[in-house]
């Protein structure tokens, strides 16, 4: 069932909510606590691009009927969820008391949802390519 598989990037979208709702997340080690919660910002928004690419994207037609660019639309649209989380996640963070949002985080998660763009780009090229995985 197709809408199944909107429940993945909807429920990490429910727990970025949720720990963004937390007055304090931290490890107090420092500079390596920034450096683990700035990762993981990075690192969610890209799994969350992937996860609404997967949910939104049109399974191509087999060889030699496929698409030239297959799900490139979806990945637009999911890049466009995303960041439009990202900035809705730091505007609530700035309600929730000992937080802030700032600028600077959404761009963070923006480079999370490039390196998903990334990714998700190269392995459709590497399926294109004759002799490259099945679909």
């Amino acid at each position: 069932m197709r809408a199944l598989r909107f429940v993945p990037p909807l429920a990490l979208m429910g727990l970025i909510w949720f720990l963004s709702s937390r007055s304090h997340i931290g490890t107090d080690l420092g500079w390596i606590d920034t450096v683990l919660r700035k990762g993981a910002h990075m690192t969610e928004y890209a799994l969350l691009a992937l996860l609404w690419t997967w949910a939104l994207v049109r399974r191509p037609l087999p060889p030699p009927h496929a698409d030239a660019v297959p799900g490139r639309r979806a990945v637009v649209v999911a890049a466009a969820i995303a960041l439009t989380w990202a900035a809705v996640d730091e505007r609530h963070q700035t309600t929730v008391p000992g937080r802030y949002g700032t600028p600077w985080d959404v761009a963070i998660d923006a480079a999370g949802v490039g390196v998903a763009v990334l990714l998700w780009r190269a392995w459709t090229l590497r399926r294109q390519r004759p002799g490259g995985p099945a679909t």
